[in-house]
């Protein structure tokens, strides 16, 4: 009798688990608009800790919407970047992790901190090894565009345009070689032209956030990016390296500041002035445009929506 009803029990079990596993792609199909794209950073963990498991969620998610790309917005390789484009940390961060047959989209990426601890050309030049890896430079601008939806992403690279960086040419080699003003005077440029129903400016560090790391750091971002972001009024401003999810809304700004949560590995966060969201949770972010409304949707390692950061014109 024990066993009879221990087996009714591990059925029903069963059921109720395969029942809603079954719910899930439904619901995701709900968050589906014409224009659907991934936002992933802070990736390189070479599988461990949720990189793998969150790499096989967008994958298993991708079969059920349909994804035009991942925007990779920095730190694709911790700790010291790569050596070059042979690097073994190209299989065992990236290509042996994303191997889903869903994931081989374009890949537009941005270097982060890390990168800029080793080769920053070679990270470039993988565009030349990956028929996915697109990265025409360190810093460019992209139109996505799916029936008539258009979301124009302008892929900046940060790590120059922070002191910090650019003051310990030890670790960071690369940093002060780039011109600040030719790439500030670029965005300003491209900001002034852009015409498109969405403008999204992706960044690997954050202008606010809650984060221990040095203050100097979203001080240098507020006065070189965020007073060009403000003349040009975006939509939102999307980042990473703090490795968790955060919404902020300044009062005297109309941006949705974003930062996006690790794909690997996560850290606590708490609120500050504007916080609208924030949480501690692994994960990535999809973004889906229509004509009218983008969503911006929080995504966790289990695949439930978080939170989502909605505009509406």
């Amino acid at each position: 009798m024990f066993s009879i009803k221990k087996s009714l029990i591990a059925l029903s079990l069963a059921l109720v688990s395969a029942f809603a596993f079954a719910q899930t792609p439904e619901v995701w199909k709900t968050l589906e608009k014409p224009l659907n794209f991934y936002l992933a950073n802070d990736l390189g963990r070479n599988g461990y800790y949720d990189q793998k498991p969150i790499a096989e969620l967008m994958g298993t998610m991708a079969e059920n919407l349909d994804i035009e790309c991942v925007v990779a917005a920095g730190d694709v390789h911790h700790f010291e970047g790569v050596r070059s484009v042979n690097d073994p940390l190209w299989m065992t961060n990236y290509e042996l992790v994303y191997s889903h047959p869903e994931l081989m989209l374009p890949w537009y990426p941005i270097l982060g901190n890390h990168e800029y601890r080793g080769n920053t050309q070679a990270v470039v030049d993988y565009s030349n090894v990956s028929a996915r890896w697109e990265m025409p430079d360190k810093y460019y601008t992209k139109v996505v565009e799916n029936d008539d939806i258009t979301v124009r992403l302008v892929m900046i690279d940060t790590s120059p345009l922070l002191d910090k960086y650019r003051e310990d040419t030890e670790k960071y080699p690369d940093a002060c070689k780039q011109d600040i003003d030719k790439q500030l005077a670029w965005i300003d440029s491209v900001l002034t032209s852009a015409k498109e129903d969405w403008v999204l400016v992706v960044g690997h560090h954050p202008i606010y956030a809650d984060t221990k790391k040095n203050d100097s750091e979203r001080l240098d971002m507020q006065k070189r990016v965020d007073s060009i972001l403000r003349k040009h009024n975006v939509d939102m401003y999307l980042c990473g390296h703090i490795h968790n999810f955060q919404y902020i809304r300044k009062a005297d700004s109309n941006i949705d500041y974003v930062v996006n949560s690790s794909a690997s590995l996560s850290r606590d966060v708490k609120p500050i002035d504007g916080t609208k969201f924030c949480s501690g949770e692994t994960g990535f972010s999809l973004i889906a445009a229509d004509k009218k409304e983008l969503n911006l949707h929080m995504i966790n390692k289990e695949g439930k929506v978080l939170y989502t950061v909605s505009r509406k014109k």
